[in-house]
């Protein structure tokens, strides 16, 4: 009987480049999990600040219609500014976002004029060392 000899040689490389490909595309799927879920806390985050906006303004909404029934109006109402045109502004603020509320009373009720939620935004100050074409 023939005794065949085996290679490792080949085999070897074989194995060799599975296992770095195996160990690259563990790494790689490891470092997107962490990126997902670095941006899924600050969507959450967003929409948490805003949402609680939200809830602040249908609550002052709420009380300009209670101060509107009990007889007075809502620019009596702590913390509102009136414009010349009579809109009563109101504005909130949670984290980096802002609510800014308008409302215009009309007899017994009121009219929203103005409900805006914003972020102030600065660009990076990397931006403006770009070449000018000099």
């Amino acid at each position: 009987m023939r005794h065949i000899p085996i290679r490792l040689g080949p085999l070897a490389v074989l194995l060799t480049v599975i296992s770095i490909a195996m160990t690259t595309l563990g790494i790689l799927a490891f470092t997107t999990a962490r990126a997902d879920m670095s941006l899924a806390e600050k969507y959450a985050s967003t929409v948490r600040d805003r949402y609680l906006l939200e809830k602040e303004g249908q609550d002052f909404l709420r009380q300009a219609q209670a101060a509107l029934e009990a007889g007075y109006g809502p620019e009596e109402m702590d913390g509102t500014q009136t414009e010349e045109d009579g809109v009563v502004y109101r504005t909130f603020e949670c984290g980096d976002f802002r609510l800014r509320v308008g409302i215009r009373p009309q007899g017994g009720s009121f009219r929203v004029a103005e409900w805006r939620i914003q972020k102030d935004w600065e660009p990076d100050g990397g931006m403006f060392n770009l070449w000018d074409g000099k």
